[in-house]
């Protein structure tokens, strides 16, 4: 889901030179339900990120997004992107477009976006036939060569310093500056924050609990992986629910990577653990049970796991997004306390 393949120099060369008659040959019409609201005034805006800075000087009426959840900001604020990326994981019908991303869809109505295929990497030719004025992918691990790319095509929005490390709020904040409705993007985080709130009180057993999200192969159970500091599936708990890390996790604050492994006999290093979160079915509770290694870890040992469904909708919204949160955060938080309850 987040890897992406580089087109070789030479095809990567030869494509750039083709994306401004992309661009300028695609369709400009649309409607106006789902348009940006922004006021003209509102630019230009400047959004520095990790490859410098982007200058959006007059305001975006056709919003392209590639990589994961970006295109959920303009939803949010009121606006249909002309293009966005197809979900490959989580889609519970096989249409390329997440439940919680549909509802809001429906609600809006206008012209239905182009789904960006991205399983063999960003399809440039498909960005530039949207003839984006902006493409926002501040929640991404564009390489600089795809950061470049894109930019030939309209003004690109990266990530701010890590790859796949950027918080919810941040994304709001760059995506919404980018589309002139900084107050707007405000308004959403603050909202954001009381769903935060009001699932953290539907769910009080979480409180001051220490949840490791983590990833275990049932075929090779010699190496324990998990989420750092840096990804937002912990990050979201810890810096947007205030539950504290794992002591192994908050020791990889200072990683730039969002997903290390240890090997399992290093069990000990998560006795600190209350729950386990994990992607997969029911059976990998017994599996990692009757491992001598991983039996160890107390979590695992009583029966701590959360499973989330393996590629289902609600295992998605654990990567938290601006529409995720209120489509789901209480049904995911409520699983995380399940193993509490026992």
């Amino acid at each position: 889901m987040r890897t992406s393949r580089l087109l070789a120099v030479g095809a990567a060369a030869a494509l750039a030179l083709s994306l401004t008659a992309c661009a300028t040959s695609a369709s400009e019409s649309g409607s106006d339900a789902g348009a940006n609201p922004a006021s003209d005034d509102a630019f230009p805006v400047t959004i520095e990120h990790v490859y410098g800075e982007t200058t959006i000087e007059s305001k975006p009426e056709r919003v392209a997004t590639v990589a994961w959840a970006n295109h959920e900001v303009p939803l949010a604020l009121g606006i249909v992107p002309v293009g966005f990326s197809k979900a490959s994981w989580g889609d519970d019908d096989d249409n390329g477009i997440l439940p919680w991303v549909e509802e809001k869809l429906d609600e809006l109505g206008g012209e239905e976006p182009v789904l960006f295929d991205e399983a063999d990497g960003i399809d440039y030719e498909a960005v530039a036939d949207t003839n984006p004025d902006v493409i926002l992918a501040s929640y991404s691990g564009l390489t600089q060569e795809e950061y470049d790319t894109l930019s030939k095509i309209a003004p690109v929005v990266a990530y701010p310093e890590i790859a796949w490390g950027t918080p919810v709020d941040e994304m709001i904040e760059m995506n919404s500056k980018a589309l002139g409705l900084e107050e707007e993007g405000q308004a959403l985080i603050d909202d954001l924050h009381a769903d935060a709130d009001a699932a953290l009180e539907e769910n009080s057993v979480l409180k001051d609990k220490k949840v490791l999200f983590a990833f275990f192969d049932p075929t090779d159970l010699s190496q324990i992986g998990y989420y750092t500091a840096v990804d937002t599936r912990p990050g979201y708990l810890h810096d947007d629910l205030g539950l504290p890390f794992p002591s192994i996790v908050e020791e990889s604050a200072d990683s730039k990577e969002f997903y290390l492994s240890v090997s399992a006999e290093d069990a000990a290093k998560f006795d600190d653990v209350d729950v386990i979160a994990t992607y997969g079915d029911e059976s990998l509770i017994a599996t990692l049970q009757a491992d001598p290694l991983l039996s160890k870890i107390p979590a695992i040992a009583e029966g701590r796991i959360a499973i989330l469904p393996d590629a289902t909708p609600i295992a998605a919204s654990a990567n938290p997004s601006p529409l995720s949160i209120p489509w789901g955060l209480s049904d995911y938080l409520a699983l995380l306390a399940a193993p509490l309850a026992q």
